[in-house]
């Protein structure tokens, strides 16, 4: 279920992911693998868990420490992200610059590749295009 979120914090959200987020794809498993992830410094962490408070189905990972860094990680993917996560920011897209708007595009378009070859593709949710 989509969080009830104000517009501001609609905003919030889309710019925090414009700015900070990341679309990634498995190549090997573009159905299970894709995902939305923000990496900040753990003096961001009360951001982070608002994010993981209104997104409950999302992640929160660390704190960890790599290469002189102290960073959470916040993500949204597998059923989550199909289903609750990604359909929200395609109602938003429109307050996404291009290039944040084309790594979100992509991502969504990997769901519809068949797994393997003779492998139907799956239904598209009601918020996807053809």
């Amino acid at each position: 279920m989509e969080p009830a979120l104000t517009d501001r914090e609609i905003g919030f959200v889309v710019g925090l992911l414009v700015g900070e987020g990341s679309f990634n794809i498995n190549r090997q498993a573009p159905r299970s693998g894709a995902q939305v992830t923000l990496k900040m410094n753990t003096r961001h962490e009360q951001t982070l868990r608002w994010m993981h408070e209104k997104f409950p189905g999302s992640q929160l990972y660390g704190p960890y420490d790599h290469g002189g860094r102290r960073y959470l990680q916040w993500m949204a993917r597998s059923a989550y992200l199909r289903d609750v996560f990604a359909p929200f920011l395609a109602r938003h897209v429109d307050l996404m610059d291009d290039h944040v708007r084309a790594r979100f595009e992509t991502m969504c378009r990997s769901w519809e590749q068949p797994m393997s070859p003779g492998q139907p593709q799956r239904q598209l949710t009601p918020w996807e295009s053809a």
